[in-house]
This record gives structure tokens, sequence and C-alpha cells, in this order.
């Protein structure tokens, strides 16, 4: 690494693409899940050019694609070390944090009676839903009661969620986030809490016309400790989020943030930000990987949207300076082939790209996402918050 010199370091998180199960899958009940490879398996086209020039084919053995012989950059296995297979303890995980206890989810149960005759009567709403469901299918099913009774559509998922669905004309946006709001604290107790809360609104007047709108917003537990992210920022540095980054830590740590209408969307405004002048960090989330196909179970969904993503990382590393830095990697898994509709625990990619570069090749598995957190602090000069884990990547690259 001497005498190169990193202005800016991008980190793009592609949400739930696993890469087979993690050292620890088995005691998830994961054993034989693989997210890339059964999307590879199921699918008869796979056209992922960039990626295949950073090495995917190389980490992961792809039926659809040789492997790189000159790849651009590094490539890695990365496994998580927190307790869980969510999105908020992968994230914090890369900046630093472990998570040694799980966010509850209640996907089997519903919340408690205890949790939903408070939140009714706090709120003034009484409850309907309050199951595991897709966010499409319970406005189908339930939003023209909503409409017609003032009641509140409340449900969860294979996250640890409690989501709040609320008509923009007839609920009225700011009376939904109130209820979010009420919910948030509700939901702080240890036998309650969730890792997020999410307000849902939609438009639409009856069924086959209801539609989710971009004023989603969630309310998120704050991480537990200091991260990466705070380190940057207090040392003056630009953190930029992009997606929901901002949702998950809570805006701690985040300079400016930007909201995302899909993962296409998410690349777009990527592209524009390195076209920008800024010094630091650009963390961004992708998240229709995750909601709209590996929860749904759509191994076909999930290659096209691969195929897009793909597209605009085409797009992004013409516009990179000699001086950023990119890496790609995920927070989780979510096997689109697997039995349910929940996280799986895998191991996940990381892709090390810089134009001054001169190395290239597969560097040793890790032991924890952290890696990604230390190596961009590194890059950008900023130490570590005590307490945290992870290391340093620049000595295997060149």
């Amino acid at each position: 690494m001497a005498g190169k010199s990193w202005n800016r370091v991008f980190v793009i998180v592609i949400d739930s693409l696993g890469i087979g199960g993690a050292r620890d899958a088995k005691e998830y009940g994961d054993q034989g899940t693989d997210t890339l490879g059964h999307i590879s398996e199921s699918v008869e086209h796979l056209r992922l050019p960039n990626l295949q020039k950073l090495g995917m084919a190389n980490l992961h053995p792809l039926r659809q694609m040789a492997p790189a012989e000159r790849p651009l950059g590094y490539f890695m296995r990365l496994n998580e070390r927190s307790r869980g297979k969510d999105t908020m303890t992968g994230h914090w995980e890369m900046m630093g944090l472990k998570t040694e206890k799980p966010f509850i989810t209640f996907t089997d149960t519903g919340f408690p009676s205890e949790l939903i005759e408070e939140l009714e009567r706090r709120t003034g709403h009484k409850v309907i839903g309050n199951k595991s469901a897709s966010g499409t299918q319970i406005l189908e099913e339930l939003a023209e009661e909503e409409i017609a009774t003032g009641h509140m559509i409340v449900y969860t998922s294979a996250d640890s969620v409690l989501q709040i669905c609320g008509n923009e004309e007839t609920f009225d946006l700011k009376e939904l986030y109130r209820c979010c709001e009420i919910a948030r604290e509700l939901t702080m107790r240890d036998e309650w809490k969730v890792g997020r809360v999410i307000a849902r609104p939609y438009v639409g007047k009856k069924r086959g016309q209801f539609k989710r709108t971009s004023n989603r917003h969630d309310y998120a537990v704050p991480p537990f400790g200091r991260t990466a992210l705070d380190s940057m920022k207090e040392k003056g540095l630009d953190v930029i989020s992009i997606g929901k980054i901002q949702d998950i830590f809570a805006g701690c740590g985040i300079t400016r943030s930007l909201k995302s209408k899909s993962s296409v969307h998410g690349m777009e405004q990527t592209i524009q930000a390195a076209g920008e002048a800024f010094h630091g960090l650009c963390f961004v989330n992708l998240v229709d990987f995750d909601a709209l196909w590996g929860h749904r179970r759509d191994p076909a969904g999930y290659a096209g949207e691969l195929e897009r993503f793909d597209e605009k990382l085409g797009e992004l590393l013409c516009v990179l300076r000699e001086d950023d830095l990119l890496m790609i990697t995920a927070d989780h898994g979510n096997d689109p082939t697997y039995t349910g509709t929940d996280h799986t625990r895998e191991q996940v990619p990381l892709f090390i790209y810089g134009k001054n570069l001169e190395g290239f090749g597969e560097l040793p598995e890790a032991d924890t996402f952290a890696v990604v957190g230390a190596t961009a602090a590194d890059v950008l000069g900023v130490p570590m918050p005590e307490g945290t884990i992870g290391h340093s990547l620049l000595s295997y690259i060149r």
C-alpha cells in the first residue's frame, strides 16, 4: 500500500446476497443454504459481466459464467461473528459492533396481546392484522377495512420489525408517524424489543389499486456503541448514507442521507455521489434483493435484480476516481429456494476494487464482517472506536 492515497470509500451492500452456509449455519437450521448458488441453479440465464470481472465466479462457481483470468481486484468470504442473521446486526458488525443477543422476531405468533392492547389504548386505534405477512398481501386483505373503520394495520415479517400501514388520504401521514412513535416507545421493553418499527404509508381506495409510497419511515434502535461511522464524522469526514443506512444506524454517524425508491435508484444515487466532491465514506444499502425477492422466495426475480445492479455497477466503475476504493458486500443471506421466508445464516462476499490497485486475487476467509469498516477507517486515516471488532485488510492489498 506504500505510496497509495485514498480520499473516498464506497461500501455497497447487496442486501441478502449470501454465498453458502456460514461456519455456524447448523446452529440456525440453515445448513445447505446458498443464496447466490441456488439462484444460479434456478435460472437459465444470469449475465453479470462486471461482477464477473471483479471475481464473483472465482469466489463462487456459477454455471453461467467462467472465473475471470485476471480479476480487477480482490475478493474473499466473510463470516458473521454476531448472534443473529438480520439487517441491523449485519450492518452494525460491518462498522465494528458485535451483537451478543439477537433481536426478537414475532413471525410465528404475532405480537403479544399485552403489547397490542397497550398500543390500541395509546393510539386510539383498534389493531387489525397482527401476523406475519408481505406488505402487498396485507394491504389487499385489510386496507379496505382500515379505510372504512379507521382501524390500524399492524403486521410483522421474518425480520425483527413491527410495521404499521396507513392510507395517506384517510389515515393521514402525520397520524401514522405518531402511532409508530408510540409503538417504538413500547417496543423498547426487553420482552418486546424489535430492531425497527416501520411506517408503511400507501395510497389507493380498493383492492388492486393499493400502492405503497416512498414516505416510509423507520424507527430503529440506535447502535449500542460507537461505530466507524461515528469516528469518521467526528474527524470531520463526510458520511453519506444511501437507502436505509440512515434508518439502520438511527442517524448516528451520518452527515448526509439519501432515501432510495428502489435498488436501481440507489445505484443511480451512488453514481451521482461519485461525481460530486466529498471526502469520506458513501455507504449504500440496496434492499430490493431482500425485500422483493428473497423473502418472497423468487429466484428469477432475484436474478433479474442482480443483472440490473450489474449494469449500474458498470456505470459506477467508469466514474470512480483514482483515489476511490470500492467495497461490495452483503449483510446476511436470504436463499430464495429455501423453506419459509426467513433470512439464512450464510457467508457473504467482499469485493475490493480501486483503479490504483495493482494486485488481485482471493484473500483469506475472515471471521467477521467488521473487516469492512476497519478497512474503510484505515483507508481514511481514522481510528476505530474503543471496544469495536475487526481488522483492516490494507496489509493484504497493493
